[in-house]
């Protein structure tokens, strides 16, 4: 299954378009597509730090998802890094 998904943060530096698409096995979950974004980065970003990956957030166009949660099928995703402000 195809999953397009939007990066925010710093994602967004490794993607001049800021979105892309993953392959997940059918019936997958968040935490499968957080493995393939990882595998996609290790392997096209040479600036990727894996430990910002393991803090962020996943959501769906109306939700923020657990790892556990199962993805709809053509439903569009986006990585969340974590933010601060002062």
């Amino acid at each position: 299954m195809k999953v397009e998904l939007s990066l925010f943060g710093a994602f967004k530096a490794h993607d001049p378009g800021a979105r892309i698409e993953l392959e997940v096995p059918e019936g997958a979950r968040v935490a499968d597509l957080r493995e393939a974004l990882d595998r996609h980065a290790r392997e096209h970003w040479p600036s990727y730090r894996p430990e910002l990956l393991k803090v962020s957030a996943f959501a769906s166009e109306t939700a923020v998802m657990r790892d556990t949660e199962a993805l709809v099928p053509g439903v569009a995703m986006a990585v969340l890094p974590p933010v601060s402000g002062g």
